[in-house]
């Protein structure tokens, strides 16, 4: 899912519709982690640098509009803008830990891990991470669940309904998952689910979100190019990343600080 992240950052019409928003983007990317180590180790590697990284861009004046292959990147980008409150827009609900999981797969943990319920000492070593109460947490639109999972959403605190947007801290972080669309709109990866949102809707609630508090930073994930025929998810993505920089444009009240 990385190669989706890497398209978008080096969509040049993406750059221009951002640029026509009134916003002056500028592309800042993350290193890699030391290929010797161990997933775990990287994944966490890459938190901090991210987290450094987000952090300096918000002491400029800038939006951070995270591009990332996977979830996992949130806890960098929460510890990075000092969120306290959380928009997860998802098929899935990422909320397995390592004694639950069945997938082996690190990225549905990547919720758990903000929330503090999993990988609790390298996540207290990401600067400025702070666990997120369960109840800070709107999960939209997770239907993909195998029953743990299920069970999981159903055991936590998280909320699942878009009216509870108003109770969420005001300081926001906006996770847009790509495969929260439904199929109708297209395939952003192998995992995507139909009876999602149509983009509309998914626009709706991002105005839902900065309506209810400042969003701190937001983010794209989980965009797969091989599955997306006819680039109908890019071509959402630019649409989602461009509405994005628009609502926090006009939250700021002011013109974008220069590059």
């Amino acid at each position: 899912m990385g190669a989706g992240a890497s398209l978008l950052a080096a969509d040049t019409t993406l750059h221009d519709l951002l640029a026509d928003v009134g916003w002056a983007p500028t592309l800042e990317r993350v290193a890699a982690a030391d290929p010797s180590l161990g997933e775990v180790a990287r994944t966490f590697d890459l938190l901090r640098a991210q987290a450094q990284a987000v952090r300096g861009a918000v002491r400029r004046g800038a939006f951070p509009l995270v591009l990332a292959g996977g979830c996992l990147s949130a806890a960098g980008t929460v510890a990075g803008c000092g969120a306290r409150g959380v928009v997860w827009l998802d098929a899935h609900a990422d909320l397995d830990t390592p004694e639950s999981n069945l997938s082996g797969n690190l990225d549905v943990m990547a919720l758990a891990i903000v929330t503090g319920g999993a990988w609790q000492a390298a996540a207290a070593t990401i600067p400025g991470f702070r666990p997120v109460r369960e109840d800070a947490v709107a999960l939209l639109y997770a239907r993909d669940l195998a029953d743990h999972q299920r069970d999981a959403v159903a055991a936590s605190g998280v909320h699942t309904d878009a009216a509870a947007l108003p109770l969420l801290p005001r300081d926001l972080y906006l996770h847009v998952d790509l495969d929260a669309l439904d199929t109708s709109v297209g395939h952003a990866n192998r995992h995507a689910a139909p009876r999602g949102p149509s983009l509309e809707e998914l626009l709706a609630t991002i105005d839902a979100a900065f309506a209810c508090g400042t969003v701190r930073a937001a983010a794209l994930t989980a965009y797969e190019p091989e599955y997306d025929r006819g680039h109908r998810i890019g071509g959402a993505a630019r649409e989602i990343a461009t509405h994005v920089a628009r609502r926090a444009l006009t939250q700021r009240g002011t013109a974008p600080v220069p590059r």
